[in-house]
Protein backbone atom coordinates (compact mmCIF):
# COMPACT_ATOMS: atom_id res chain seq x y z
CA UNK A 1 0.00 0.00 0.00
CA UNK A 2 1.39 3.40 -0.98
CA UNK A 3 1.28 5.81 1.97
CA UNK A 4 -0.77 8.96 1.55
CA UNK A 5 1.47 11.90 0.90
CA UNK A 6 0.86 15.21 2.57
CA UNK A 7 0.45 18.32 0.41
CA UNK A 8 3.77 19.50 -0.90
CA UNK A 9 5.44 16.10 -0.51
CA UNK A 10 5.93 15.72 -4.29
CA UNK A 11 7.73 19.05 -4.44
CA UNK A 12 10.19 17.79 -1.83
CA UNK A 13 11.09 14.63 -3.78
CA UNK A 14 14.01 16.24 -5.68
CA UNK A 15 15.36 17.50 -2.37
CA UNK A 16 15.11 14.02 -0.83
CA UNK A 17 16.81 12.44 -3.85
CA UNK A 18 19.60 15.02 -3.71
CA UNK A 19 19.98 14.40 0.02
CA UNK A 20 20.36 10.65 -0.58
CA UNK A 21 22.92 11.29 -3.35
CA UNK A 22 24.94 13.44 -0.93
CA UNK A 23 24.74 10.67 1.69
CA UNK A 24 26.02 8.23 -0.91
CA UNK A 25 28.86 10.61 -1.79
CA UNK A 26 29.87 10.68 1.87
CA UNK A 27 29.70 6.88 2.15
CA UNK A 28 31.69 6.34 -1.03
CA UNK A 29 34.29 8.97 -0.11
CA UNK A 30 34.94 7.44 3.31
CA UNK A 31 34.98 3.93 1.84
CA UNK A 32 38.19 4.49 -0.13
CA UNK A 33 39.94 5.92 2.95
CA UNK A 34 42.11 3.41 4.87
CA UNK A 35 40.38 2.92 8.23
CA UNK A 36 37.09 4.45 7.10
CA UNK A 37 33.88 2.56 6.43
CA UNK A 38 30.55 3.36 4.83
CA UNK A 39 28.50 1.47 7.42
CA UNK A 40 29.51 3.87 10.17
CA UNK A 41 28.62 6.82 7.94
CA UNK A 42 25.18 5.28 7.40
CA UNK A 43 24.75 5.03 11.17
CA UNK A 44 25.86 8.62 11.70
CA UNK A 45 23.52 9.93 9.00
CA UNK A 46 20.52 7.96 10.29
CA UNK A 47 19.95 5.80 7.20
CA UNK A 48 21.35 2.49 8.44
CA UNK A 49 18.04 0.74 9.08
CA UNK A 50 16.64 1.65 5.66
CA UNK A 51 19.83 0.42 3.97
CA UNK A 52 19.81 -2.94 5.77
CA UNK A 53 16.09 -3.44 5.12
CA UNK A 54 16.47 -2.77 1.40
CA UNK A 55 19.53 -5.01 1.10
CA UNK A 56 17.72 -7.77 2.98
CA UNK A 57 14.75 -7.54 0.57
CA UNK A 58 17.09 -7.57 -2.42
CA UNK A 59 18.94 -10.61 -1.08
CA UNK A 60 15.64 -12.45 -0.58
CA UNK A 61 14.61 -11.60 -4.15
CA UNK A 62 17.91 -12.95 -5.46
CA UNK A 63 17.39 -16.16 -3.52
CA UNK A 64 13.90 -16.66 -4.97
CA UNK A 65 15.20 -15.90 -8.46
CA UNK A 66 17.93 -18.52 -8.22
CA UNK A 67 15.32 -21.08 -7.16
CA UNK A 68 13.05 -20.20 -10.07
CA UNK A 69 10.32 -18.63 -7.90
CA UNK A 70 9.88 -15.59 -10.12
CA UNK A 71 6.64 -14.28 -8.62
CA UNK A 72 8.13 -14.28 -5.13
CA UNK A 73 11.25 -12.61 -6.51
CA UNK A 74 9.19 -9.81 -8.05
CA UNK A 75 7.23 -9.39 -4.83
CA UNK A 76 10.40 -9.05 -2.76
CA UNK A 77 11.88 -6.62 -5.27
CA UNK A 78 8.84 -4.46 -4.60
CA UNK A 79 9.89 -4.32 -0.94
CA UNK A 80 13.19 -2.67 -1.85
CA UNK A 81 13.16 1.08 -1.16
CA UNK A 82 14.31 1.97 -4.69
CA UNK A 83 13.69 5.77 -4.43
CA UNK A 84 16.16 5.74 -1.55
CA UNK A 85 18.59 3.03 -2.67
CA UNK A 86 19.22 4.15 -6.26
CA UNK A 87 20.27 7.76 -5.46
CA UNK A 88 22.37 6.44 -2.58
CA UNK A 89 24.10 3.91 -4.85
CA UNK A 90 24.69 6.61 -7.47
CA UNK A 91 26.41 8.80 -4.90
CA UNK A 92 28.56 5.91 -3.67
CA UNK A 93 29.69 4.98 -7.19
CA UNK A 94 30.45 8.57 -8.20
CA UNK A 95 32.46 9.16 -5.02
CA UNK A 96 34.37 5.89 -5.34
CA UNK A 97 35.36 6.72 -8.93
CA UNK A 98 36.19 10.41 -8.44
CA UNK A 99 37.50 10.53 -4.88
CA UNK A 100 39.77 7.49 -5.27
CA UNK A 101 42.20 9.41 -7.48
CA UNK A 102 42.16 12.39 -5.08
CA UNK A 103 42.84 10.17 -2.06
CA UNK A 104 45.61 8.38 -3.93
CA UNK A 105 47.26 11.71 -4.77
CA UNK A 106 46.89 13.05 -1.21
CA UNK A 107 48.38 9.88 0.28
CA UNK A 108 51.35 10.21 -2.09
CA UNK A 109 51.92 13.97 -1.71
CA UNK A 110 50.83 14.56 1.92
CA UNK A 111 50.77 11.16 3.64
CA UNK A 112 51.19 12.39 7.25
CA UNK A 113 48.59 15.16 7.06
CA UNK A 114 46.07 12.99 5.21
CA UNK A 115 46.45 10.07 7.63
CA UNK A 116 46.14 12.39 10.64
CA UNK A 117 42.85 13.79 9.36
CA UNK A 118 41.54 10.26 8.84
CA UNK A 119 42.51 9.34 12.42
CA UNK A 120 40.25 12.12 13.66
CA UNK A 121 37.42 10.96 11.40
CA UNK A 122 37.57 7.38 12.69
CA UNK A 123 37.82 8.46 16.34
CA UNK A 124 34.78 10.68 15.90
CA UNK A 125 32.84 7.77 14.40
CA UNK A 126 33.91 5.53 17.32
CA UNK A 127 32.57 8.05 19.82
CA UNK A 128 29.25 8.20 17.99
CA UNK A 129 29.07 4.40 17.93
CA UNK A 130 29.86 4.34 21.67
CA UNK A 131 26.73 6.38 22.34
CA UNK A 132 24.62 3.84 20.45
CA UNK A 133 25.19 1.19 23.13
CA UNK A 134 22.17 1.29 25.44
CA UNK A 135 23.80 -0.37 28.47
CA UNK A 136 27.51 -0.87 29.05
CA UNK A 137 28.68 -3.86 31.08
CA UNK A 138 32.09 -5.23 32.00
CA UNK A 139 31.68 -7.91 29.36
CA UNK A 140 31.06 -5.32 26.65
CA UNK A 141 34.06 -3.24 27.75
CA UNK A 142 36.06 -6.47 27.43
CA UNK A 143 34.65 -7.05 23.94
CA UNK A 144 35.89 -3.59 22.89
CA UNK A 145 39.34 -4.17 24.36
CA UNK A 146 39.84 -7.68 22.96
CA UNK A 147 38.54 -6.78 19.49
CA UNK A 148 40.69 -3.66 19.36
CA UNK A 149 43.80 -5.60 20.41
CA UNK A 150 43.23 -8.42 17.92
CA UNK A 151 42.60 -5.94 15.09
CA UNK A 152 45.65 -3.88 16.05
CA UNK A 153 48.01 -6.85 16.01
CA UNK A 154 46.43 -8.41 12.90
CA UNK A 155 47.10 -5.22 10.95
CA UNK A 156 50.77 -5.47 11.85
CA UNK A 157 51.12 -8.36 9.43
CA UNK A 158 51.06 -6.87 5.97
CA UNK A 159 51.80 -8.98 2.91
CA UNK A 160 53.38 -7.54 -0.19
CA UNK A 161 51.03 -5.86 -2.61
CA UNK A 162 49.92 -7.94 -5.56
CA UNK A 163 51.96 -6.89 -8.57
CA UNK A 164 49.59 -8.19 -11.25
CA UNK A 165 46.40 -9.53 -9.61
CA UNK A 166 43.96 -11.52 -11.72
CA UNK A 167 40.19 -11.28 -11.80
CA UNK A 168 39.90 -13.92 -9.08
CA UNK A 169 41.93 -11.69 -6.75
CA UNK A 170 39.65 -8.73 -7.45
CA UNK A 171 36.59 -10.95 -6.89
CA UNK A 172 37.97 -12.07 -3.51
CA UNK A 173 38.86 -8.49 -2.61
CA UNK A 174 35.26 -7.45 -3.32
CA UNK A 175 33.94 -10.24 -1.09
CA UNK A 176 36.09 -9.02 1.80
CA UNK A 177 35.90 -5.30 1.21
CA UNK A 178 32.31 -4.40 0.32
CA UNK A 179 31.11 -5.73 3.67
CA UNK A 180 32.22 -2.30 4.93
CA UNK A 181 29.22 -0.71 3.22
CA UNK A 182 26.87 -2.38 5.71
CA UNK A 183 29.08 -3.40 8.66
CA UNK A 184 29.92 -0.40 10.87
CA UNK A 185 33.46 -0.56 12.16
CA UNK A 186 34.70 -2.80 9.36
CA UNK A 187 36.95 -0.82 7.06
CA UNK A 188 36.95 -2.05 3.50
CA UNK A 189 40.10 -0.11 2.68
CA UNK A 190 41.89 -1.48 5.74
CA UNK A 191 40.85 -4.99 4.70
CA UNK A 192 42.30 -4.35 1.24
CA UNK A 193 45.57 -3.19 2.81
CA UNK A 194 45.67 -6.31 4.98
CA UNK A 195 45.31 -8.67 2.01
CA UNK A 196 47.62 -6.60 -0.22
CA UNK A 197 44.94 -5.39 -2.64
CA UNK A 198 44.54 -1.70 -1.71
CA UNK A 199 46.93 -0.23 -4.28
CA UNK A 200 45.78 -2.56 -7.09
CA UNK A 201 42.17 -1.54 -6.37
CA UNK A 202 43.03 2.18 -6.49
CA UNK A 203 44.99 1.63 -9.70
CA UNK A 204 42.03 -0.20 -11.28
CA UNK A 205 39.70 2.67 -10.39
CA UNK A 206 41.99 5.48 -11.50
CA UNK A 207 42.87 3.65 -14.74
CA UNK A 208 39.17 2.83 -15.40
CA UNK A 209 39.81 -0.92 -15.60
CA UNK A 210 36.11 -1.80 -15.74
CA UNK A 211 36.69 -5.55 -16.06
CA UNK A 212 38.60 -5.66 -12.77
CA UNK A 213 36.11 -3.31 -11.16
CA UNK A 214 33.27 -5.55 -12.38
CA UNK A 215 34.87 -8.62 -10.79
CA UNK A 216 35.33 -6.67 -7.57
CA UNK A 217 31.68 -5.54 -7.52
CA UNK A 218 30.40 -9.04 -8.32
CA UNK A 219 32.20 -10.47 -5.31
CA UNK A 220 30.90 -7.65 -3.14
CA UNK A 221 27.28 -7.98 -4.26
CA UNK A 222 27.23 -11.72 -3.59
CA UNK A 223 28.75 -11.15 -0.15
CA UNK A 224 26.29 -8.38 0.69
CA UNK A 225 23.39 -10.63 -0.26
CA UNK A 226 24.68 -13.38 2.01
CA UNK A 227 25.39 -11.12 5.00
CA UNK A 228 22.43 -8.74 5.09
CA UNK A 229 20.00 -11.20 6.71
CA UNK A 230 22.54 -12.31 9.32
CA UNK A 231 23.51 -8.74 10.17
CA UNK A 232 19.90 -7.64 10.50
CA UNK A 233 19.23 -10.50 12.93
CA UNK A 234 22.36 -9.83 14.98
CA UNK A 235 21.62 -6.13 15.40
CA UNK A 236 18.16 -6.99 16.68
CA UNK A 237 19.14 -9.82 19.02
CA UNK A 238 22.63 -8.76 20.21
CA UNK A 239 22.71 -5.07 19.39
CA UNK A 240 24.88 -3.72 22.21
CA UNK A 241 27.44 -6.54 22.08
CA UNK A 242 27.74 -6.27 18.30
CA UNK A 243 28.23 -2.49 18.44
CA UNK A 244 30.88 -2.97 21.16
CA UNK A 245 32.78 -5.31 18.83
CA UNK A 246 32.45 -2.80 16.00
CA UNK A 247 33.90 -0.06 18.20
CA UNK A 248 36.87 -2.33 18.88
CA UNK A 249 37.33 -2.81 15.14
CA UNK A 250 37.38 0.94 14.58
CA UNK A 251 39.86 1.61 17.39
CA UNK A 252 42.14 -1.26 16.36
CA UNK A 253 42.06 -0.19 12.72
CA UNK A 254 43.77 3.08 13.67
CA UNK A 255 47.05 1.20 13.31
CA UNK A 256 46.55 1.30 9.55
CA UNK A 257 46.11 5.09 9.76
CA UNK A 258 49.03 5.98 12.05
CA UNK A 259 50.67 8.90 10.18
CA UNK A 260 54.26 7.85 10.92
CA UNK A 261 54.77 4.34 9.57
CA UNK A 262 57.74 2.48 8.21
CA UNK A 263 57.93 0.49 5.02
CA UNK A 264 56.70 -2.72 6.70
CA UNK A 265 53.88 -1.01 8.59
CA UNK A 266 55.89 -0.48 11.79
CA UNK A 267 54.84 2.48 13.91
CA UNK A 268 57.34 5.18 14.84
CA UNK A 269 57.26 8.23 17.09
CA UNK A 270 55.98 11.49 15.54
CA UNK A 271 58.63 13.85 14.24
CA UNK A 272 56.41 16.90 13.82
CA UNK A 273 53.01 16.46 15.47
CA UNK A 274 51.64 20.04 15.62
CA UNK A 275 49.84 20.31 12.27
CA UNK A 276 48.79 16.62 12.16
CA UNK A 277 47.24 16.96 15.63
CA UNK A 278 45.21 19.97 14.49
CA UNK A 279 44.02 18.05 11.42
CA UNK A 280 43.04 15.06 13.57
CA UNK A 281 41.07 17.35 15.90
CA UNK A 282 39.37 18.98 12.90
CA UNK A 283 38.36 15.57 11.54
CA UNK A 284 37.04 14.50 14.94
CA UNK A 285 35.01 17.69 15.41
CA UNK A 286 33.55 17.42 11.90
CA UNK A 287 32.33 13.84 12.39
CA UNK A 288 31.08 14.55 15.92
CA UNK A 289 29.18 17.57 14.59
CA UNK A 290 27.55 15.52 11.84
CA UNK A 291 26.57 12.89 14.39
CA UNK A 292 25.09 15.52 16.71
CA UNK A 293 23.11 17.03 13.82
CA UNK A 294 21.82 13.65 12.68
CA UNK A 295 20.93 12.72 16.26
CA UNK A 296 18.78 15.84 16.60
CA UNK A 297 16.90 14.99 13.42
CA UNK A 298 16.34 11.29 14.12
CA UNK A 299 17.91 8.47 16.12
CA UNK A 300 20.20 6.50 13.77
CA UNK A 301 19.24 3.12 15.20
CA UNK A 302 16.09 3.83 17.16
CA UNK A 303 14.16 1.04 15.54
CA UNK A 304 17.09 -1.37 15.77
CA UNK A 305 17.15 -1.24 19.53
CA UNK A 306 15.95 -4.38 21.25
CA UNK A 307 15.88 -5.72 24.80
CA UNK A 308 19.45 -6.01 25.99
CA UNK A 309 20.69 -9.59 25.80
Amino acid sequence: MVPRQRPGAVASLPVRYLSDIVRGLLMGSVYVVPGGDGGTVALVLGIYERLIRSLHAGAAALGYLLRGRFRDAVRRLGDVDWPFLLPLAAGIIVAAVTVASVIDRLLDDHPVATAAAFVGLVLGAAVIAWRLVERWTRARYAVVAVTAALTFFALGFRPDEFTDPGLAAFFGAGVVSLVALILPGFSGSTALITIGMYQPFLDAVTERDFVAIGAFLLGGVLCLAAMSTMLDALLHSRHDTVVAALIGLMVGSLRALWPWQGESGSMSAPSDWGAPLLLAIAGFVMVAGIGWWAGRRESPVSSLQSPVV
